[in-house]
């Protein structure tokens, strides 16, 4: 695990990048951001009451000085940011309501980012998904092509590294959801020094059972290729014909890839959530994440229940995805 964050934290090493910590007064987001600006990676954006915030860092002993430190109530341009705004949510809030919505410090963060002055957002330590996921999606907004953003865990054991999606967002995707998922799982993976291969999974391989499930995965991988005719995916797969190269030869002689997948696409979100517990419990491997990808700019979730290790670590994550 420490060898793939070093690998992150190369990559994204004198770029410049700043990332806004909505949660600036949490003690957990006050130490990595001491950490990263010690270690000049980046620059946190700590949202929050200034004198609250340089408080609470001399209080447990952390460094701040070196922290961009942003009000809301303070901010010198917030009239333009209310105006920008009401404009990208194009007439469905009032400038009064928009006035009162910007002052929620998820509102306020995302705003910069979509602004351009910061390169991404990490929240979550002490607000819920949807309060990090909802002003991302109406500010910020998915890329071109992708209809949905989606959550995958990079799931770490050794010098093993895999990419399991979407297993945080989607609950039952369709075909089209799921080969977004595809093609943009391929890209997190290439963050993480992983040559993609894709496999698109299900409960048949290669037609070994026939349902609307399976139907589905099926025409998500056509779709898939349609967007990425570059990308190395394959399916509808069982996991061991996926993974394993002796099951492939038996199950899937023909397939393009046999048994050397490393990016998996679960069917659903019941599905992927269990896939990577599974892994993580009864395989020892490490999860990374979730890590949102789709947006147009990088906006990762903690959980609530995070250690000031895994704000370093996501806040690396999303650095690198801001390149």
């Amino acid at each position: 695990m420490s060898q793939l964050f070093e690998q992150v934290k190369e990559k994204v090493s004198n770029q410049n990048k700043s990332i806004v910590f909505p949660e600036g007064t949490d003690e957990r987001i006050l130490t990595a951001a001491s950490q990263l600006t010690a270690a000049d990676i980046l620059t946190p954006i700590l949202i929050g009451d200034k004198t609250v915030i340089k408080q609470k860092g001399e209080d447990i002993g952390v460094d701040v000085s070196r922290c961009k430190l942003m009000d809301p109530v303070e901010f010198p341009e917030f009239d333009l940011m209310v105006e920008t705004f009401v404009e990208r949510r194009k007439g469905k809030v009032s400038k009064e309501d928009a006035e009162k919505i910007l002052l929620d410090e998820n509102y306020f963060g995302t705003m910069l980012v979509y602004m351009n002055q910061a390169d991404g957002l990490v929240s979550g330590a002490a607000h819920s998904t949807a309060d990090t996921v909802r002003p991302a999606l109406q500010i910020i907004k998915t890329k071109a092509g992708v209809q949905k953003t989606s959550g995958v865990f990079i799931m770490v054991r050794g010098q093993e590294k895999y990419v399991f999606a979407d297993c945080a967002i989607n609950i039952a995707p369709n075909s089209q959801d799921l080969a977004e998922i595809a093609v943009e799982s391929a890209v997190t993976a290439e963050l993480f020094g992983v040559e993609p291969r894709v496999a698109m999974l299900s409960f048949s391989t290669k037609g070994s059972a026939k349902s609307e499930e399976t139907e589905k995965v099926v025409e998500a991988l056509n779709i898939a290729k349609e967007k990425n005719p570059s990308l190395t995916i394959d399916g509808e797969f069982q996991f061991d014909a996926a993974f394993v190269p002796s099951v492939a030869k038996k199950k899937a002689p023909n397939a393009e890839l046999q048994g050397d997948a490393n990016v998996f696409v679960f069917p659903s979100l019941e599905a992927g959530n269990i896939g990577y517990k599974i892994a993580q419990r009864l395989g020892e491997f490490e999860a990374v994440g979730p890590i949102l990808q789709g947006l147009n700019k990088p906006v990762n979730d903690l959980s609530r229940g995070c250690s000031a290790e895994d704000v370093y670590n996501l806040a690396l994550i999303t650095a690198a995805q801001a390149e």
